[in-house]
């Protein structure tokens, strides 16, 4: 198996869309709409946020703002769990999917908090605040899963 770099702002993107297609997938009922309101949010603004985190103002700025990534993969991930165990959505391959995505997420951003705050992200750098250089550095490698989360459109 070929280890492949893999641009994060893309597999954000990757990762958002299918979320916004699970939400739309599910009934309309008082619980769902509460749950796909709250997944909806948690679960498409690491997106936006790592675009905040590549314009991080200082090193402590860029931390936060990864960390705000990684709370709120953590939440998606606690709403995903949910929608399984209820259950109130019978796809369950599109669930475990989007699960194995926030799982392998959640551990990237682990990962880059730690090194950020190990000295690996430094003010006086060229590419300071700017994330994708960042973990470019890092060779971020992915799974076979970076692509798995393939739910149908409705």
């Amino acid at each position: 198996m070929p280890d492949r770099t893999f641009d994060l702002e893309e597999r954000l993107l990757n990762y958002a869309a299918p979320i916004v297609r699970l939400v739309e997938n599910l009934p309309n009922t008082q619980a769902s709409n509460h749950i796909a309101g709250q997944l909806l949010r948690s679960g498409t603004s690491a997106l936006p946020n790592h675009g905040e985190a590549e314009g991080a103002e200082s090193k402590n700025d860029f931390i936060h703002k990864l960390g705000i990534c990684h709370k709120e993969l953590r939440e998606s991930r606690r709403w995903i769990k949910l929608i399984r165990r209820v259950p109130l959505l019978t796809d369950t391959a599109a669930l475990d999917a989007a699960l194995n995505e926030t799982d392998e997420l959640v551990r990237i951003f682990a990962a880059s908090i730690r090194t950020a705050r190990a000295g690996g992200c430094r003010e006086d750098s060229e590419t300071y605040g700017n994330m994708n250089a960042q973990l470019s550095a890092l060779n971020v490698q992915v799974g076979e899963t970076a692509n798995a989360i393939q739910i149908p459109r409705v």
